[in-house]
């Protein structure tokens, strides 16, 4: 059934498609620099982007000015623009009291026990960080999640921006 023919052509077409990915390899190498950096030499920037309300500890070394405070953006939190950002959390937990997804019930979380959503196991890592869901634990907590509390069953990566986590708080206090 194979014949030296059939073998010779199965090794060719195998060297043949090592040799294609091998040139394009070479070829990325060359056209985005990698080869050069990895061999010690390196390369000037060509052009610098001016960004003008870039952190300056990244460049110069000076502080950087911070916002407002959580308790100050908190006390002007608008509940009404927390409700569209609860789009992204209701897709694991609900606002009925009682109703577990793949998260807890966040009914009446402000103020409430970190573990007292009834029915949900709880990975433990919350419990070893906070006692009572406050709203600058709630704050330090949706701004990273994993970090506030490594070993935390929540997968969502965070909400950055601090005006949106204070609204969001804010809508969460009024269901409960």
């Amino acid at each position: 059934m194979f014949d030296t023919m059939t073998i010779t052509k199965a090794v060719a077409g195998v060297c043949t498609a090592l040799l294609i990915f091998l040139f394009g390899k070479w070829a990325a190498e060359s056209l985005y620099g990698g080869a050069a950096e990895a061999h010690g030499e390196e390369h000037a920037q060509a052009y610098v982007i001016p960004v003008e309300d870039a952190g300056a500890d990244s460049i110069g070394g000076e502080a950087v000015e911070e916002g407002p405070d959580f308790a100050t953006l908190y006390a002007s939190a608008d509940a009404a623009a927390g409700e569209g950002l609860w789009r992204n959390c209701r897709a694991c937990h609900s606002l009925e009291a009682g109703k577990n997804g793949t998260g807890p019930s966040l009914h009446g979380i402000v103020g409430r026990t970190v573990d007292a959503a009834e029915g949900y196991s709880y990975s433990g890592a919350l419990e070893a960080v906070y006692d009572v869901w406050s709203p600058e634990h709630l704050d330090a907590f949706l701004t990273d999640p994993k970090g506030a509390a490594p070993g935390t069953k929540m997968t969502f990566k965070g909400i950055s921006k601090a005006e949106d986590r204070a609204n969001l708080i804010a809508y969460l206090a009024t269901q409960g």
